[in-house]
């Protein structure tokens, strides 16, 4: 039997043929600038498209394309009909000839924004998360949780223009903060920026103004997910957010992977979500047979980084509202999804304290401090390098990578 195609991956390598994360990428030393939808292999990235040409596929419209965008239109038998032929490039020994000229090394290429965003919202969906921001700031409360919390996802709609993918460098914001004890507000950079480790989930199928869209429909909509770190200027944040929520404590950037993992591949993670303790609304109720058949849980093992030394591990299984959830609730009012749109979980926090995704419950605000080889922190200094990676269990016993997210934190302008 023919050995299948000659590529340098290790046994059980996260980013195998189970896997196959789409990107976007260019070879700008190599004399081609122009933009290619790539699907990564272990430390390599294929181009699609020109294999797509070469191998005569009716899927060239959809992969020789600068951006994902054209396939995450195309709706869920495609993207299981697309995958399906990408697995069969990578791993039949009669396409060896054509794949393996179209194989670029990782560290030849430059990763681009994957997908075109259209609209970008932010949820608060770990129950650890907010019981923790609730004891942090409001410590006499009866309940840590806000009234509506167990009732409905609590989201607010952020800024599409400033999703950027891993490796670019985040400005320092500046904007308007006042310490409890000062008579007025001053202006200039942030002193308290932090993180928050989430997973955000990339719309393909658009849904038409007025109609929304049911939680059996969830996969029908969402093509896959990627890592996210929504930085976050809490000492901004603090000032401004009565009555209307987080404005510029978060709308400076949005950083994400430059691999989206397409949801197909994270069959083998699915898991049910944490015991509902209230009785939710029909558009929310996800207890129902029909839900439980498909779990809209995933078990995702996320690792929070500062300069390489790891700092948290949240676990995404424990998240309260899943992403079915989500999507139902931000489309109840008859409000569309755009193909591009993007929205992030929320910050992932487990029950343990090593488990925070966030540097204001890793530090309760503040009062304690992490120790790094490099110094102690409190939040986020000029130079650090925040990295999010995780994985998820994958068929077989195989682990399913996801592509990483990191951000270099550089002095205000």
């Amino acid at each position: 039997m023919p050995e299948p195609i000659p590529l340098d991956l290790t046994e059980g390598d996260p980013f195998g043929p189970h896997n196959l994360p789409y990107g976007v990428f260019s070879r700008p030393g190599h004399g081609s600038p122009e933009r290619r939808v790539g699907v990564r292999l272990g430390e390599f990235v294929l181009d699609a498209g020109a294999a797509a040409v070469t191998l005569s596929s009716p899927y060239v419209s959809l992969l020789a394309q600068p951006t994902l965008n054209p396939l995450l239109a195309a709706g869920r038998t495609t993207w299981s009909d697309v995958r399906s032929a990408l697995t069969a490039w990578v791993t039949v020994p009669a396409h060896r000839d054509v794949v393996e000229p179209l194989l670029y090394p990782l560290s030849e290429v430059t990763l681009h924004l994957p997908f075109e965003v259209a609209d970008y919202v932010d949820f608060y969906s770990s129950e650890n998360h907010a019981r923790n921001v609730g004891r942090i700031f409001r410590p006499d409360a009866a309940d840590s949780l806000t009234p509506n919390w167990k009732h409905l996802p609590i989201g607010y709609h952020g800024r599409s223009g400033t999703v950027v993918v891993s490796g670019t460098d985040v400005v320092r914001p500046s904007g308007q903060r006042k310490a409890p004890a000062d008579p007025a507000p001053v202006f200039g950079p942030s002193v308290r920026l932090d993180i928050e480790a989430e997973v955000g989930f990339v719309v393909g199928v658009p849904s038409d103004m007025g109609a929304s869209v049911a939680l059996s429909d969830f996969r029908e909509h969402v093509f896959g997910l990627c890592l996210l770190n929504d930085w976050s200027a809490r000492d901004l944040q603090a000032w401004e957010y009565v009555p209307l929520g987080p404005f510029l404590g978060k709308s400076f950037a949005t950083s994400v992977s430059a691999w989206i993992t397409p949801l197909e591949a994270l069959e083998a993670a699915r898991v049910a979500p944490p015991e509902r303790t209230h009785q939710l609304l029909p558009y929310l109720d996800d207890s129902a047979e029909s839900a439980a058949d498909e779990p809209g849980g995933y078990d995702l093992r996320i690792s929070v980084a500062i300069n390489g030394h790891v700092v948290s591990r949240p676990p995404f299984s424990t998240m309260y509202w899943t992403a079915a959830q989500q999507l139902a609730h931000m489309t109840v009012n008859g409000a569309s999804l755009r193909t591009g749109d993007l929205y992030g979980s929320g910050t992932v926090s487990g029950p343990e304290e090593h488990e925070r995704g966030s540097l204001l419950e890793l530090t309760w605000n503040g009062r304690d401090h992490l120790d790094l080889p490099d110094g102690k922190r409190t939040f986020l200094e000029d130079g650090d390098v925040v990295t999010l990676s995780a994985w998820a269990p994958g068929p077989g016993g195989t682990k399913v990578g996801l592509g990483e997210v990191t951000g270099r934190i550089v002095p205000s302008a």
